[in-house]
């Protein structure tokens, strides 16, 4: 049981896209406390933070793949399980690994009645002398014939498993690619956005700059997005490689049973034609353990395959409801609330500051025509209007609509080249125009802050209300779970059929022997006397 939990893990839910852990500062916060200023209430929750905090609703939680999960549970007297899709749930696995008992169960009774058969069966002819034995060609005959269609399906069965590893093993390193893909994503995002506010904190126009609270609520933010960017990036990459070397481990391992597998059928039937008894009874001694192995190895595949499916129902239901309360929180967290709050918040703050200060150069400074009298502030400034920023806030942080004759942050740069200046060595225009290079380049790249921060503003959101979370869910859903379940099927099957093949070949492989002995001691017209001495 212990071995099926990383193999899980690393399947289908090994990576915690949107893990970020929690401080014990964060911990000790209270579930109800409130972030965001001005900005608006929230409620915070450690742990997993959907789009609502703790509630006392019993909606508020849900039990994924509750029908699919009802199973018997052997630790509770065979009462079926109700907890549902829960990885972190001992009884879980206890009801799930049941459902594979039948496999386990045959396991068992071959390996311990065929071996309390050989162990007969050697004390038989080792104790006791046969007195007669009679020839029986259609014995010989049905003998040949099972024989030769179980070495057949042995070699199906091999090629259904070999088929199978492959297949299934490209599903698996796909589904790790994408999900490492999409954490490497939103770390580089993260970094990103962290960057972004960096930049912030220097932009200045016209000696005009963010106000020192708003510079120290960056910094505080920075810290909260660095330590999520790197504890997302060093366990992606951690379970990254640890999860590709289980892969490769399971897809060896697959390798070797499959072909040894194949060669224990194909060299049983070639040393029962040919009559080499002493390697038939080696190779029936070494095919009693190999087929209990692979009987085991089924019924662990099958559970795997069953995990797999429940995990899949599980992120599908979750998906149709990401603000419940589910055994995927453990597993699978968003962004702590708190973090994404406050990243989503300062963001929200800075691009409304450094809009409003751009605005106030360009309607203060930059337009006004100054008198020609000595002392005030001006440059020669001239021309056409300056246009301004479009704030694509209210000052109540909530969305606002452009109006006419507002500029986007993106196409802010390319228009305002148009109303650029030449200037003297003292910074005064000398011809016509209402900005200075210096005040365009200052302009540009607060532009170009206000423009970054609203691009990533989805993706903002995304970590508050789980939105990247649930779109990993959906991928995998709908792009590799058909593929994780399909091929985890073929795996189970294709051992069964080549377990349950070479367990019927070793029984055949010793009649047959025995059949095809007796045939030729019989044709040669060897007594039955003779053939017992020959028999010992």
């Amino acid at each position: 049981m212990v071995s099926l939990k990383p193999l899980l893990i690393l399947l289908l839910t090994f990576i915690s896209h949107g893990v970020s852990k929690n401080t014990p500062q964060q911990k000790q916060q209270s579930s109800t406390g409130v972030i965001g200023g001005g900005y608006g209430v929230f409620p915070v929750r450690i742990g997993r933070s959907v789009l609502e905090g703790e509630s006392d609703d019993e909606n508020s939680s849900l039990i994924l793949a509750e029908e699919r999960t009802r199973r018997k549970d052997p630790t509770k007297g065979l009462e079926y399980y109700t907890g549902g899709w829960n990885i972190s749930d001992a009884h879980y696995f206890y009801s799930v690994s049941f459902s594979a008992i039948p496999v386990f169960v045959i396991a068992a009774i071959w390996f311990v009645g065929f071996g309390m058969s050989l162990l007969v069966i050697c004390c038989y002819y080792s104790c006791f002398r046969r007195i007669h034995y009679s020839y029986s060609r259609i014995a010989y005959v049905l003998s040949l014939a099972f024989l030769t269609l179980f070495t057949i399906a042995a070699i199906i069965g091999c090629v259904v498993l070999y088929t199978g590893q492959g297949k299934f093993h490209k599903s698996t390193s796909d589904t790790l690619e994408f999900v490492v893909r999409e954490s490497k994503d939103t770390v580089h995002k993260l970094t990103d956005v962290l960057d972004i506010l960096d930049t912030a904190k220097g932009i200045g126009v016209d000696q005009v700059s963010l106000p020192a609270n708003i510079k120290n609520n960056i910094d505080r933010v920075d810290e909260m997005i660095n330590a999520a960017a790197t504890d997302l990036d060093s366990e992606t990459e951690e379970n990254e490689k640890d999860i590709q070397d289980v892969l490769n481990s399971v897809r060896l391992s697959l390798i070797i049973i499959a072909a040894v597998m194949l060669l224990v059928a194909l060299l049983g039937f070639l040393f029962s034609i040919f009559g080499f008894q002493v390697l038939v009874y080696i190779l029936v001694v070494c095919g009693w353990i190999l087929v209990t192995a692979t009987f085991i190895l089924c019924g662990i595949f099958l559970t795997l395959h069953n995990v797999m499916g429940d995990t899949c129902v599980a992120m599908d239901e979750w998906i149709q409801n990401p603000t419940a309360h589910t055994a995927l929180d453990e597993i699978l967290p968003c962004v702590d609330n708190e973090t994404a709050q406050e990243t989503l918040f300062q963001s929200k703050d800075v691009t409304f500051q450094l809009v409003g200060m751009v605005n106030m150069i360009i309607v203060k400074v930059a337009n006004i025509d100054p008198p020609p009298f000595p002392g005030f502030l001006g440059y020669n400034q001239s021309g056409p209007l300056v246009p301004i920023l479009c704030n694509p806030l209210n000052a109540d942080q909530t969305d606002r609509k452009c109006q006419a004759g507002e500029l986007d942050a993106g196409d802010a740069s390319q228009v305002w080249k148009d109303y650029v200046c030449q200037v003297s060595e003292k910074d005064i225009c000398t011809n016509v125009g209402r900005l200075t290079p210096k005040m365009y380049d200052q302009m540009s790249a607060a532009a170009n802050v206000i423009s970054g921060l609203s691009n990533y503003g989805p993706f903002l959101a995304g970590l508050l209300n789980c939105t990247f979370v649930r779109e990993t869910f959906t991928g995998i859903h709908e792009d590799h779970c058909p593929g994780l379940t399909k091929y985890s099927r073929w795996v189970y099957i294709g051992l069964a059929m080549v377990s349950a093949a070479v367990m019927h070949s070793l029984v055949l492989w010793v009649l047959y022997a025995r059949e095809r002995r007796h045939r030729k001691y019989t044709k040669l017209g060897v007594p039955a006397s003779t053939q017992s001495s020959f028999a010992k």
